[in-house]
């Protein structure tokens, strides 16, 4: 995998896991997005640097691995269904509660409350 390609991946999927850990249900979808599209440059790099079609010919030329390019179509398919889904409970929540923000759970503070030890 070339450097540029890689250092791209990395920047995407830091970029990523930077919204990821935001309140907002937007900026969740996007960093979703942003790690889907690290990782799929990933499996693109994997495949090696780029070779003639797989067509026998009978030239003994090297040929490109075509397996790495099924997967990143399989993955994007799968990201644009799961984007599709979030976007979805996204829109259902900004309608029931008239905000894009994501509110920490009353339950789950009471329990975290239990495992630091302190009373409820």
């Amino acid at each position: 995998m070339s450097v540029v390609l890689a250092v791209t991946a990395g920047a995407l999927v830091a970029a990523g896991t930077y919204l990821l850990l935001q309140r907002l249900l937007t900026r969740i979808v996007i960093g979703l997005g942003l790690i889907a599209h690290g990782a799929n440059l990933v499996l693109l790099g994997s495949g090696g640097p780029p070779a003639a079609p797989p067509v026998i010919d009978g030239s003994g030329a090297p040929i490109s691995d075509p397996l790495p390019q099924a997967l990143v179509l399989t993955a994007i398919v799968i990201t644009f269904g799961v984007t599709a889904f979030l976007l979805a409970l996204a829109y259902r929540s900004y309608l029931l509660t008239s905000s894009d923000g994501v509110e920490d759970d009353v339950e789950d503070r009471r329990i975290a409350g239990f495992a630091g030890g302190g009373s409820t």
